[in-house]
């Protein structure tokens, strides 16, 4: 008599961290076994045949894995793969990082076949090897078709439905802020910006100018902009008869502090300045204002301020004196909103003017 015996053998797969990353960053196995081989002193005396066959076996099992993290819930369901959770954190997390490069010149493109052909002068441009721009593309691809038409916070969204970590998730919840509202970022005036510059930004304007600034709730998205606030700008308009009450009270409160010269250009091109701000305000209803708002800040404001050398924390001090001496003016009864509405306007304004301000 023979019994049948069923054997279930079982063992957690081990993640090595530097093989992943090198994995991760688009190296083929023969590039990082002589990787390794430079940079550890101790595979020194350890046959090549051995690390080679050790990197190969690593490259497998995350090529099998990679189907699963494209859903990362997966990971902790599936029972072909035994991974200890801080494994599984490492696998995601590094499988979704987002070079900030690459980010940058995913900015203004459609997520679409052609695009992720063309990644080859991405990886050109940025030096991230190519299969590790594909990678990030078919992740923000991935990431953008999933919470696009989801309502509530994005950043809260990609980290339920990916398991990412709050920076990261917050990152993708840029990239697919600055995708939704389509704002163009490929002029050549805005080259200079760069991925941090964008992402401050776009924190800035979904914390306060979409519905969730005075809605709460999971039915307000955070990637649609609060019409109604946008319309109600236009009456900002009201503060261009105010034009000299205003440049009394900013020139009072600068003339101690500013340089003589940055002080007198302001005082003579004050108008300029004032009216476009005002302008940019009463216009941002208009989608196709909305979407070239980087642009408009950095012809009418950036520019100029360039051209006369102003100082970054000169405009930084101009920005405060003028949000402030509206707030202080005295404005009459039925018009009491203005002050509210050139609060949540400026405070937007204020911080893109300073994260797109590079000396």
């Amino acid at each position: 008599m023979f019994a049948e015996v069923d054997v279930f053998i079982s063992n957690y797969t081990l993640v090595d961290p530097e093989v992943y990353q090198l994995w991760i960053e688009g190296y083929s196995s023969t590039e990082a076994v002589t990787l390794l081989k430079q940079k550890d002193n101790l595979m020194a005396g350890i046959p090549l045949d051995l690390i080679t066959s050790d990197v190969l076996d690593h490259y497998r099992t995350y090529s099998l894995l990679e189907r699963l993290l494209h859903t990362p819930p997966k990971l902790s369901e599936q029972p072909t793969f035994q991974l200890e959770p801080q494994s599984r954190s490492l696998l995601i997390e590094k499988y979704y990082s987002l070079d900030d490069s690459v980010a940058r010149e995913l900015f203004g493109k459609k997520f679409n076949a052609r695009n992720r052909k063309d990644l080859d002068e991405v990886a050109e441009k940025t030096g991230v090897r190519l299969k590790s721009c594909r990678r990030q593309f078919d992740n923000v691809k991935r990431i953008f078709k999933a919470v696009e038409e989801m309502p509530g916070n994005t950043a809260t969204n990609i980290k339920q439905l990916f398991i990412l970590s709050d920076e990261l998730a917050q990152k993708y919840a840029a990239v697919v802020f600055i995708a939704c509202l389509r704002f163009e970022t490929t002029k050549r005036k805005l080259q200079y910006l760069n991925f941090k510059d964008f992402y401050e930004c776009s924190q800035a304007i979904m914390t306060n100018w979409t519905y969730t600034y005075q809605h709460a709730g999971p039915e307000y998205y955070d990637t649609e902009m609060d019409k109604e606030f946008l319309l109600d700008l236009r009456e900002i308009r009201y503060l261009l008869d105010k034009e000299k009450e205003i440049k009394c009270l900013v020139t009072i409160r600068l003339k101690p502090t500013m340089l003589d010269r940055t002080y007198q250009e302001m005082d003579a091109s004050f108008r300029s300045y004032w009216r476009s701000i005002i302008t940019i305000a009463t216009s941002l209803h208009r989608t196709r204002e909305m979407r070239q708002l980087f642009l408009e800040l950095t012809e009418r404001l950036i520019e100029p301020w360039k051209l006369n050398n102003w100082p970054r924390d000169q405009v930084a001090q101009f920005m405060q004196c003028l949000t402030q001496a509206v707030l202080d003016l005295e404005v009459p009864r039925d018009n009491q909103d203005i002050r509210c509405l050139w609060d949540r306007y400026m405070q937007v304004v204020t911080i893109c003017l300073l994260k797109m301000y590079h000396n």
